[in-house]
């Protein structure tokens, strides 16, 4: 069956038929099935387009997921999201290059941070290569995370368009806004938003995580405010010219501390959680802190219409610092995960039948008691976690025992482990630090060697493939801790490594010929963080 749009869109965009689940896919203008519809439907559920498309579609009404063909629907106030299928998934577009942030601040190097472009497409001559580096004008900025100007929460509007990637700078409270779009190979800077315009508009600093919202708007949440203390607010910036709009939090309704956050329009509900106060956490880590209160350990419940904080969910002692937090990308759930740093546990997050929300702990990584090393006891600190794009598999790395893990979240209440990976670490075998108790009676892994290179720091930032089957990992967490605990990546530079996934039964290998060293960068060695495909991925994108 083919059905002919009213418009042209970018080719190449995958879907699956509503009634009888077969693949579709488009190409121009038309779409098409791979077989017979049998009842001639007219409804599809689109999987990730291209960033240039904009397909006149909407939301069904009936079927909630569907969309519905352009003939019959206005063209404005549309959606998509990703279909929990193995097939539509397994045809997604491969990735072919990757943005990442980085970082010379603490290194001792006195060159600015830079946007790098790596090609990790196996086809091309420059595989497995920084193709690119975008400078950025001033020192110390910290780059950290980024995101988009436009993702699939603005699905619809053909105004919107993904060409330009976010990047705040957790340090000085820049943000710096790149043109992808031009040429996605080689991004230029479009504006700088100073930190004077950010404290004196919304009295928020050191900004973090990114989104974009269905009104065109771009938010980014506050670690705290100009002064160094922690404040859990929101900045709004206008989706066309970038100017700071304001807050979004109504007065006086900031938490106490922030960090990452999560929306879900279908319920009128945003998450965020809590890393600390920005002078406590800017050279290093504590622990005295904690104790002084400087670190949080709550999730924020909000209502996405009025902008009002509905709940404040206090985890205690075994949720403390809680720091990425994700929904299922399935628009229509009402729960997710969040990973806790200091006492290693995954928390999942719902709402209950009351309509109010909760918590309880679905994971814990026991700490590991040890020698040399700064403490007698070793927390797992997990400080990344992502969902794959189907629901199925939970991804997080402890970045002080060294190992990424995959649990298997079909049952959301019990994750199964399904995988185990160790790069690198605190607790090799040839280090200096020897477990003398381990709840898992795990050995101590070996260190890892990749291409001849020994892996310095321990897994951190990770980006799945759309089709679930790769996994990347960059071993930066931030530059205050890298330098803290591990002294010997500030000397020789993170690196970029993937990992294959076995998305049939679970499990993880290393792929031995892949490895991106920013150790022999050409102004010495830089620390990677977070990775972004230009097409949007399981960490940026949010499904109405």
């Amino acid at each position: 069956m083919v059905v002919r749009l009213a418009s042209p869109c970018a080719p190449v965009g995958l879907g699956l038929c509503h009634s009888d689940q077969s693949i579709v896919y488009w190409s121009q203008n038309e779409i098409t099935t791979t077989g017979p519809c049998k009842t001639k439907c007219t409804q599809y559920l689109f999987f990730l387009p291209p960033p240039s498309c904009h397909l006149p579609y909407k939301t069904c009404t009936k079927h909630c997921s569907s969309l519905i063909p352009a003939e019959r629907t206005h063209r404005k106030s549309g959606s998509l999201w990703i279909p929990r299928t193995k097939k539509v998934c397994k045809m997604g577009p491969r990735e072919e290059i990757v943005y990442l942030p980085c970082i010379y601040r603490n290194t001792g190097i006195q060159k600015p941070d830079y946007l790098a472009t790596v090609d990790v497409d196996p086809k091309s001559p420059t595989y497995c290569q920084i193709i690119h580096r975008l400078p950025m004008p001033n020192l110390n900025d910290e780059l950290h995370h980024s995101g988009w100007n436009a993702c699939s929460s603005c699905f619809g509007d053909s105004s919107k368009k993904r060409n330009r990637l976010i990047l705040p700078s957790l340090i000085s409270s820049r943000v710096y806004i790149v043109d992808t779009g031009t040429d996605p190979r080689a991004p230029q800077m479009h504006k700088i938003v100073e930190p004077t315009d950010i404290f004196w508009k919304t009295g928020l600093a050191n900004p973090h995580t990114t989104h974009c919202l269905g009104s065109g708007q771009i938010m980014i949440s506050s670690l705290g405010d100009p002064s160094g203390n922690g404040k859990g607010g929101f900045i709004l910036l206008d989706g066309k010219t970038f100017e700071v709009v304001g807050n979004w939090e109504l007065p006086g309704e900031a938490a106490p501390f922030g960090y990452d956050f999560w929306y879900q329009p279908r319920h009128n509900v945003m998450m965020s959680t809590e890393w600390g106060a920005p002078k406590a956490l800017a050279y290093g880590f504590n622990l005295e802190h904690v104790k002084e209160g400087l670190y949080g350990s709550k999730i924020h419940v909000w209502d996405w219409t009025t902008h009002k904080r509905l709940q404040s969910l206090d985890l205690g002692e075994e949720g403390a610092i809680p720091l990425e937090i994700r929904f299922l990308h399935d628009p229509a759930a009402t729960e997710g995960y969040v990973g806790c740093a200091l006492q290693g546990t995954v928390f999942r997050f719902y709402r209950t039948p009351k309509g109010d929300w909760a918590a309880e702990k679905v994971i814990h990584v026991p700490s590991k008691k040890v020698e040399g090393w700064a403490l007698p006891v070793m927390p797992s600190l997990i400080t990344d976690i992502l969902i794959s794009l189907d629901d199925r598999f939970l991804y997080f790395s402890n970045w002080l025992h060294g190992d990424i893990r995959q649990y298997d979240i079909t049952n959301r209440r019990n994750p199964r482990l399904a995988g185990q990976l160790f790069l690198g670490g605190s607790i090799l075998n040839d280090g200096p630090v020897k477990v003398l108790e381990d709840p898992e009676n795990q050995s101590q892994p070996p260190p890892r060697t990749i291409k001849g290179k020994r892996i310095p720091g321990s897994p951190q930032m990770l980006q799945l493939s759309l089709d679930g089957k790769r996994l990347y990992v960059t071993t930066s967490l931030y530059s205050g801790w890298d330098k803290q605990f591990y002294p010997e990546m500030i000397k020789e530079g993170s690196v970029m490594m993937q990992i294959d996934v076995n998305t049939a039964n679970g499990g993880l290998k290393v792929n031995e010929n892949f490895l991106v060293d920013f150790g022999k960068e050409p102004n010495g060695p830089a620390l990677a963080h977070e990775l972004r495909y230009p097409g949007g991925d399981c960490t940026s994108d949010i499904w109405l």
